[in-house]
């Protein structure tokens, strides 16, 4: 929408776009290139790119930059030697009015139009979840002092977008979250007349959560399209590496998945793997029909037809083509690596209290030469956050019969790393269920009751338990406390949910299902970055590397 308005606001004719590495992400997130094109703009130019520019006069140039001292710097030297006709200076976030000085004394052959703010400083992954893509944000299970800079800035342009001036809650046993809060309230205070909306009869809420209380999530492997999709190939920034999987054709060594731009897709996003192989045969069957009518153009009218039916033939074979690519190497994968044996037991691990069986169970998975060194050493970390307080567990046990099939040791070193970042004593919610046995026993003959879907989705992520509460009116102030005086008085409708440390798929489908659900309650997902395992353990490395390190000073001294 931005991209419209500042294409709009520079009228007709040719333009350029020029931006930082950061909003490039931003734009791609939203805008396929044939989109930007149609609104005229043709050139794509990158102000950190370094070399020499043409210079081109005829062209209009929009710039899209977070307001950075870098960039700052970079677009003064643009604006004293100027390589455009024009300028239409867009800010993804608050500027500094020092900023617009130092701009305002290089604009000396009075070349700039426009300066404005456009609060896009995120990326839009869908219309209910956000990420500002930063794998790593804690530094000795504290805040990097950058990561939270950008945090704060990131989420503060989530709010001017969606006009939202909130109440704040935010995890009680997490210092991190108290900070970011803090953080976030200097910011609506000092910039107070950007937050004057017209508030709603009941003001809107910014919960803000730490990973580190549910770090079970990101470690299951996934059974919805894009959860399964970003779990085994990654999707970054909407794209999808292909170039490992064997005899893949050249266009398909990198796909674009966006639910803005590919209609079977968005229909499909959270789809089961079993509901995705039966729509992709669907698919094909419609295609091989529309294909077989297109061979038979006999006369010029079917001619006229066929070039017609042309580029929605062309795209829909694109499509087709892209999703039995990807939905074939899944299945492969999923063979191949034994994955359904493997969830089947995650999924235990994370919502049952069997333990020997499960013991017994993840010892012969670790046997089984078929199963992969991650997948191997996933259960074994599943098992040391549920059993880890239990008198009989063997987590050393384990960790050596891992070591004995040769798992690498950065795998088995994140076993005791994710122990320290999310363990017990990390953690203020009863995750596993173990502190109240009555209410456990209730809660699991209710979800047999209601039917789990099967057994590869019998987990909830821990955020859909508290929004839930958080709509019932029934979150304790004890565990989630306001930041400062004020407070609800009536249950949240608008609601902005943030986890620090990264969201996952899974939950962004939690929260699309309890909007589904919940009539006139709108929530909006944000997490520092969007995890997948792969991710999830960088995260946790980066975390835990300044605890380790803090606590040899401490040894030395």
């Amino acid at each position: 929408m931005y991209i419209t308005k500042m294409a709009e606001e520079s009228g007709p004719g040719m333009k350029v776009l020029l931006m930082d590495k950061q909003t490039t992400s931003i734009v791609s997130m939203v805008y396929g290139q044939s989109e930007i094109l149609q609104k005229e703009v043709y050139l794509f130019e990158r102000i950190d790119s370094g070399g020499q520019r043409e210079t081109m006069k005829h062209l209009k140039c929009i710039t899209f930059l977070r307001p950075t001292k870098e960039n700052v710097a970079l677009l003064s030297r643009e604006l004293r030697y100027p390589r455009y006709g024009v300028y239409y200076i867009y800010f993804s976030n608050i500027i500094a009015k020092a900023d617009i000085k130092t701009l305002a004394e290089s604009d000396e052959q009075e070349v700039v139009r426009e300066v404005q703010e456009f609060y896009g400083d995120f990326l839009a992954v869908s219309p209910h979840v956000f990420s500002l893509n930063i794998v790593g944000c804690a530094q000795g299970l504290v805040w990097n002092h950058t990561h939270l800079q950008r945090t704060v800035q990131g989420i503060t342009a989530v709010l001017l977008s969606l006009k939202k001036c909130p109440f704040i809650r935010y995890q009680n046993n997490s210092e991190m979250a108290k900070r970011l809060a803090e953080k976030i309230r200097e910011v609506l205070s000092k910039e107070a007349t950007l937050f004057e909306f017209r508030q709603p009869e009941v003001s809107p809420l910014l919960l803000i959560l730490d990973r580190r209380d549910d770090p079970v999530t990101p470690l299951l492997n996934q059974w919805t399209y894009q959860a399964m999709v970003h779990e085994l190939l990654t999707i970054t920034n909407n794209r999808v590496n292909l170039s490992d999987v064997p005899g893949i054709s050249k266009d398909l060594k990198e796909v674009v998945l966006s639910a803005e731009q590919d209609e079977f897709y968005a229909n499909n996003l959270y789809s089961n793997f079993g509901e995705i192989g039966q729509t992709i045969k669907e698919l094909m069957e419609e295609f091989q029909k529309k294909a077989k009518n297109h061979q038979k153009v006999e006369s010029i009218a079917d001619m006229k037809t066929f070039v017609e039916a042309y580029p929605q033939f062309k795209k829909m074979s694109g499509t087709v083509a892209k999703h039995v690519t990807v939905v074939g190497e899944l299945s492969s994968l999923v063979t191949r690596n034994q994955l359904l044996e493997v969830s089947e037991l995650e999924q235990e691990l994370a919502c049952q209290n069997e333990h020997s069986q499960q013991l017994q169970r993840i010892r012969k998975v670790i046997g089984n030469s078929k199963v992969r060194d991650v997948d191997a050493a996933r259960l074994v970390m599943l098992y040391a956050l549920h059993y880890e307080k239990h008198t009989n567990n063997d987590i050393v046990g384990l960790v050596e019969a891992l070591k004995h099939r040769g798992v690498p040791e950065h795998l088995t070193k994140l076993v005791h790393s994710i122990m320290e970042y999310g363990g017990a004593h990390a953690r203020q919610s009863d995750l596993f269920g173990t502190q109240d046995a009555v209410v456990k026993i209730t809660k699991t003959f209710f979800k047999g009751l209601s039917g789990v879907e099967n057994v590869y989705t019998q987990h909830n992520p821990l955020v859909k338990e508290t929004l839930e509460e958080l709509i019932k009116g029934k979150l304790k102030e004890t565990a989630f406390p306001y930041l400062g005086n004020g407070q609800l008085m009536k249950r949240p409708q608008d609601i902005i949910v943030f986890i620090i440390g990264g969201a996952t798929y899974e939950e962004s489908l939690a929260v699309h299902q309890l909007n589904k659900n919940n009539f006139g309650v709108r929530i909006v997902l944000g997490g520092t970055t969007i995890h997948n395992s792969n991710s999830y353990f960088e995260e946790i490395q980066q975390a835990m590397q300044g605890v380790t390190r803090r606590h040899t000073r401490m040894r030395n001294l």
